[in-house]
């Protein structure tokens, strides 16, 4: 009896190694998807801040139409972006996958395309300001497209295949409305940002379907079934909704703005803030691949991996949020000035979403493990997150209003207040998972802020005493430098190194 007990917990070790194992792996590919997202953003953003034909009130018009078309795509994925990996594994063995994937997307297909006629008749609240173009309406067939690629890319990494969401996401979609941005100042400049938009999200939705249908092939067999379709529809919705509130968290500070500040303001915000979603990219990172392992790991009901996964994985994403913060914080002066003169009284909102960013690492890897647990009671605790930042934000810029601060401020009011509502959930949905599974979870190290000294000292000489070109070119490299050799010498233990470790199956 004995033996059979110690073999199995040596095979519970050997499933445990091997997910952190992939986690990693996916980690590690998508990590290099952020770096190339990186590379891509920064000229979209020199484009549109700069260009005479848009800068920062053209920008800010077209934040506020981008809120409402990802927000609408968010909900008709019907919860597929992580709900997915659920039924695949429920299904496995009695169904054709293809045909498992095909009744989701028959559902988002649907509520898509009613959406999209919604607010093409609709269109006030894609433009608060009542200023747009016919062709700007156009922005709304992006829905059905960017609703579908969720669902592909998250069937690929169902099956641990990663390098589709990279090509799509990383690649793909930032280089074509980078490119067709700087097209569009000579075809449409006044419509330019939104066909720049239109074009990305359509390339990047070829980009996912072509290797999905390689790894799935056509449907066998189906047809639609309403009975199934409309379970999947009320299964789905505390996921669906769970994403898109979790999404909100990140946009309803713009929204709030596009009705309370001028344009250029919500330009200036949504320039600080595109740049602050890059460490959020980080995140992402691992969502592919953490729902599937989550998913097996409680048909096991091995509650003890989870919560190691979900500890593990937070600190990864931690660690780098921070590195990202720090270096961009610290030099966000120079990186704001770089998308343009006016874009620098952005700086106190870059740092405060920045920081937002690292205090969401906790309740973004919780809620991974909580929408299959408690997803209902995730979803409440989603729910008075984005409430009380709703709150929180409107309260704020109402009170730089009233004590007579410029828009720049009351943009800083709104990332402040999604830096404490983060802040909180955080605290909330860790403690609720480490209820439910009987151990904690915890992603905080000691050595992060060893690491942070260095860093902030070098950034303060960069930033004080040399010029901003130097503090841009070498300062930035030399604050992450000094900040990952301190992490990697008293933070990282031997799974932390898996990250970087390339293994046979790579």
């Amino acid at each position: 009896m004995n033996d059979t007990v110690s073999r199995d917990e040596a095979g519970r070790d050997k499933q445990d190694g091997d997910d952190i194992a992939a986690l990693a792996k996916g980690g590690r590919t998508n990590f290099l998807g952020f770096f190339l997202r990186l590379a891509a953003r920064i000229p979209f953003l020199f484009i549109a801040g700069r260009a005479a034909a848009y800068g920062p009130a053209a920008l800010g018009r077209f934040a506020s139409a981008l809120v409402i078309i990802e927000l609408t795509a968010m909900v008709c994925t019907m919860g597929e972006k992580r709900g997915l990996a659920q039924r695949m594994s429920e299904a496995e063995g009695k169904e054709l996958p293809a045909n498992t994937v095909f009744d989701g997307v028959a559902v988002s297909l649907l509520a898509s395309c009613a959406a999209a006629l919604f607010f093409w008749f609709v269109p006030a609240p894609m433009f608060p300001g009542g200023t747009y173009t016919q062709i700007d309406r156009l922005m709304v067939i992006a829905i059905p497209p960017l609703a579908l690629t969720e669902i592909w890319l998250a069937a690929l990494a169902y099956r641990l295949q990663i390098s589709p969401t990279v090509w799509s996401r990383a690649i793909v979609e930032p280089w074509t409305i980078s490119i067709m941005a700087g097209l569009m100042i000579f075809v449409a400049p006044e419509s330019g940002l939104s066909l720049a938009y239109i074009a990305s999200i359509f390339a990047a939705a070829i980009t996912a379907f072509v290797p999905f249908i390689r790894a799935y092939g056509r449907p066998r067999g189906w047809r639609p079934r309403v009975g199934v379709m409309r379970r999947l529809a009320v299964r789905s919705m505390p996921i669906a909704l769970a994403d898109t509130i979790e999404w909100g968290t990140r946009r309803v500070d713009v929204l709030l703005l596009g009705f309370l500040a001028p344009p250029s303001a919500v330009g200036v915000y949504y320039a600080a803030q595109q740049v602050a979603s890059l460490p959020q990219k980080l995140k992402t990172s691992f969502e592919p691949v953490l729902g599937p392992v989550i998913t097996r790991a409680l048909k096991r009901k091995d509650y003890g991996a989870i919560a190691r996964q979900v500890s593990q994985v937070g600190f990864w994403i931690m660690a780098a949020q921070a590195a990202i913060a720090l270096s961009l914080g610290i030099t966000g002066e120079g990186v704001m000035g770089l998308i343009g003169r006016e874009f620098v009284g952005g700086t106190g909102a870059l740092a405060l979403l920045l920081a937002a960013e690292v205090v969401a690492s906790t309740a973004v890897v919780s809620e991974a493990a909580l929408i299959y647990v408690h997803r209902v009671r995730n979803l409440g605790v989603s729910l008075a997150t984005i409430g009380f930042q709703a709150v929180l934000t409107f309260a704020g810029i109402l009170l730089m209003q009233h004590l007579g601060y410029n828009s720049l401020f009351q943009a800083a009011a709104a990332a402040g207040a999604l830096f404490i509502a983060l802040g909180l959930a955080s605290v909330v949905k860790a403690k609720m998972l480490a209820k439910f599974l009987g151990h904690p979870i915890n992603n905080w190290r000691w050595p992060l802020l060893w690491a942070a000294a260095p860093a902030v000292a070098i950034g303060f000489v960069f930033t004080q005493y040399l010029p901003e070109w130097v503090e841009l070119a070498i300062g930035i490299p030399a604050i992450l430098g000094s900040y990952l050799f301190v992490i990697w010498k008293k933070a990282f233990g031997p799974e932390d190194r898996k990250l970087f470790q390339k293994t046979k199956s790579d």
